[in-house]
């Protein structure tokens, strides 16, 4: 199959869930394409839309593990935007004291994003700025406390930076997609060869229960990983 033939038999857009135990019940009122990689307790069939495929990983490496795993399956067969999701995104997409985002307006979202060719879209209501060590961070918070091995050390953005790019890191990083929920053009996945996604992934299995905080690490490179531009 040709990468034309390719573009017109894949979605337009394609919504990609890292899901461990969450509920699942919205992604059906999103009513989109989807898949979903499953690191937890089996998935109830009826709670995923017909025709979502559905994927079992091992749990490790966080989402970053399941978004490179599925860039490094799908390089050649991306739709023109994939929607990288958790199993639960809805506690990152509004202000707490604001009404919670619900399915039908993080569709909305979506569609308008994809509608408007955007290339790149964190879909948390948030942005950061953080230094090499991901500083400030809220990851010694005691209510945290032994959900995983790397409780209370820092990020290390800068370190995972420059295994990737061989590159010195810069002093401060932009955030905008710090919980790891986003919108992503194909064009922008595409502008790095697959060893890079392939070496990336490399880097998160070597800290696979995430001790070192490796996983954190991506979540605020994403828009660093998808920085790239090639030919529409």
């Amino acid at each position: 199959m040709t990468t034309t033939e390719r573009e017109h038999t894949a979605p337009a857009l394609e919504l990609v869930v890292a899901r461990y135990r969450e509920d699942l019940s919205w992604l059906r009122e999103l009513g989109l394409p989807a898949c979903v990689y499953n690191k937890g307790p089996e998935l109830d069939p009826g709670l995923p839309p017909p025709g979502a495929r559905i994927t079992p990983l091992p749990n490790l490496g966080r989402e970053a593990h399941t978004f490179l795993t599925h860039i490094i399956a799908q390089y050649h067969a991306l739709p023109r935007h994939t929607a990288f999701l958790q199993g639960n995104p809805f506690a990152h997409l509004a202000p707490p004291e604001e009404p919670p985002v619900t399915p039908a307006t993080l569709r909305q979202r979506l569609l308008d994003l994809a509608a408007a060719d955007t290339p790149f879209a964190g879909l948390a209501w948030f942005r950061l700025r953080c230094d090499g060590l991901g500083r400030p961070h809220d990851l010694a918070d005691p209510a945290k406390q032994g959900r995983w091995k790397g409780w209370g050390k820092d990020i290390p953005v800068g370190r995972v930076f420059e295994a990737l790019f061989d590159a010195p890191a810069p002093a401060e990083f932009l955030v905008r997609a710090a919980t790891g929920n986003m919108l992503v053009r194909r064009d922008r996945i595409l502008a790095r060869p697959l060893a890079f996604y392939q070496r990336a992934l490399e880097l998160v299995l070597a800290d696979a229960d995430d001790a070192e905080n490796t996983g954190h690490a991506f979540e605020r490179l994403w828009q660093t990983l998808f920085s790239g531009a090639t030919p529409r």
